[in-house]
């Protein structure tokens, strides 16, 4: 699959991609109460470029330049924007 492809609500999507760039990570607070770190990655392929959302130990795993695997990732839209991230259940793999 290619980002070009993408479309805000598909699931069980696989990703071979490059880390453009990792934004500054943020505190955000759930419904729940609980705060949890959030951070937006720009990542590219062939046919485009969207963000990608990361959480928590993601973060810290993840750098611009990498080359990544994602597995079983969510795309939403947020703001307008198409994004996807690995949500509950999906994995990111560093190549």
């Amino acid at each position: 699959m290619k980002i070009a492809d993408l479309k805000a609500g598909t699931g069980n999507v696989n990703l071979d991609v490059e880390v453009v760039n990792v934004e500054e990570p943020r505190e955000v607070l759930t419904k729940f109460g609980k705060r949890l770190r959030v951070a937006n990655a720009t990542i590219k392929d062939d046919s485009g470029e969207m963000t990608m959302t990361l959480w928590g130990d993601d973060i810290d795993r993840i750098k611009g330049g990498d080359s990544i695997s994602i597995q079983n990732g969510w795309v939403s839209e947020f703001k307008g924007n198409v994004q996807i991230s690995a949500g509950k259940y999906g994995k990111i793999e560093v190549k």
